[in-house]
């Protein structure tokens, strides 16, 4: 099986590793691509793919790719380019402050993904950042 995690904070990647830990076979079975999308902070996209890694270490091969330009555009582009099976996203950004509702990138993507796609809860955090 084939994942890819789009991914824009380490909590969005935290969410997405918890729901992917029962789900992987193995290293030598799965594939987890991990699409960060920059346009901010390029730490905050660094410090996500690092979380999958950790992780996912040992449990399944763990790729990253990142992009510059639209988020939803760029998600919708590797879902093709990786020929993943699932999608995995958060409902909205992972940075605190975030509005609880469903994001426009996640309802762009959701409307086109050409594969089936799970969307991870996260923690609602104040707009301190503290939960």
């Amino acid at each position: 099986m084939h994942y890819l995690v789009a991914t824009d904070s380490v909590h969005t990647t935290a969410a997405a590793c918890d729901y992917l830990d029962g789900r992987l076979d193995g290293p030598n079975t799965d594939t987890v691509t991990v699409i960060t999308v920059t346009g901010g902070d390029d730490r905050d996209a660094g410090d996500a793919a690092n979380v999958a890694r950790a992780r996912l270490a040992g449990r399944a091969t763990v790729e990253t790719l990142a992009r510059e330009g639209d988020p939803g555009e760029a998600i919708i582009d590797a879902v093709v380019e990786v020929d993943a099976d699932v999608l995995v996203l958060g409902p909205r950004s992972g940075a605190p402050g975030a509005q609880p509702e469903l994001g426009s990138t996640a309802r762009s993507v959701l409307a086109r993904s050409p594969v089936p796609a799970v969307v991870v809860p996260l923690e609602q955090l104040d707009p301190a950042g503290v939960e």
